[in-house]
């Protein structure tokens, strides 16, 4: 998710920071002013060793006490999916953001190959203690889905990619049925980058 870091920048926020380790990658490349939110106090402990501003506990509880206007980027890892409401969230952290700030997220697809599989397959629908069909997921997305949220809450999507491709043969085997036009089973992850659309009235 590095890579996805704008070249300029002086505020980020990791939003599911945990203990710090990624945030700490950013602050290395960047120099930059790292801030964090992770909902596990130990691992927020940790964190706030590292970072330069960190909150311990669910990131709903925060977001209307961070400075208005001032994040270049904040950062969802694997974190949405684990909301009882991401729509309004996203919604939120809009004004969080600078003018040219956006917001950044990995979020787990349901439609990859293994999940699919077994749900289309073996009629089953089990989860798991880590991955795509993690027991602690309270929202499950698509490619397809993901853009639309973002949309919604009035964003627009500079980059919008799968990521950690599988290498198993099986996405390709299940395409040949369907002319290779389901080609989204092959990534357990997609990467999006997004800003707030310009109010022009």
């Amino acid at each position: 998710m590095l890579k996805y870091l704008p070249q300029s920048l002086t505020a980020v926020i990791d939003i599911g920071c945990g203990d710090g380790t990624f945030a700490r990658s950013v602050k290395d490349i960047t120099r930059a002013e790292v801030w964090g939110i992770e909902y596990k106090d130990e691992e927020a402990q940790k964190a706030a060793n590292i970072l330069d501003t960190v909150f311990s506990g669910p990131c709903e509880n925060f977001i209307d006490d961070l400075p208005e206007n001032y994040f270049d980027v904040i950062y969802f890892n694997d974190v949405l999916e684990h909301l009882l409401d991401p729509y309004s969230l996203l919604n939120k952290v809009k004004s969080k953001l600078k003018p040219n700030g956006v917001v950044i997220s990995s979020i787990p697809n349901i439609r990859y190959h293994s999940a699919l599989m077994k749900l289309i397959f073996a009629k089953d629908w089990k989860y798991q203690r880590a991955g795509v069909m993690d027991q602690t997921h309270l929202r499950f997305f698509t490619k397809k889905s993901i853009r639309r949220m973002y949309e919604e809450a009035g964003f627009v999507i500079e980059v919008h990619e799968g990521i950690n491709k599988s290498k198993s043969i099986r996405p390709y085997l299940f395409n040949v049925l369907f002319l290779f036009t389901h080609m989204d089973i092959r990534y357990p992850q997609f990467a999006t980058v997004a800003h707030p659309e310009i109010n022009t009235v």
